[in-house]
């Protein structure tokens, strides 16, 4: 049974660091693809980062604030935010899209076939 579970979200002030962490099992884990999404109220996912045995992929809005990154040997992907602003405050949520072959869009939620239940993250201004 494939198990993505998240963990790291908390409340920073504008300006601050937080890390994510996605932790997957039930999967022979290492040659997928995997993804960082958020969804704030109101709003609909949207694809953050993900990382493939490729190359990793950011939204315009994160560039160079946000870095995924991931350790095959511990089954983990990483979302390292910094200079969080309040607009991204969202719950977060990890994806993974297995056996990855083939082109996908990084950033489409369809794309992915699990998900973790998310980590929520407050930035306060």
């Amino acid at each position: 049974q494939v198990q993505l579970v998240e963990s790291g979200g908390g409340s920073v002030q504008a300006g601050g660091s937080l890390r994510l962490s996605c932790v997957a099992s039930g999967y022979t884990y290492g040659r997928d693809c995997m993804g960082w999404f958020r969804q704030a109220p109101g709003k609909e996912r949207e694809g953050v980062a993900a990382i493939n045995l490729l190359r990793t992929y950011y939204a315009d809005s994160v560039k160079g604030r946000f870095t995924i990154s991931q350790d095959n040997a511990k089954n983990t992907v990483y979302l390292q935010m910094n200079s969080l602003k309040p607009e991204d405050a969202a719950m977060y949520y990890c994806a993974a899209k297995l056996f990855c072959l083939g082109y996908y869009n990084p950033y489409d939620p369809a794309a992915y076939n699990y998900w973790g239940q998310g980590t929520q993250v407050t930035v306060s201004s």
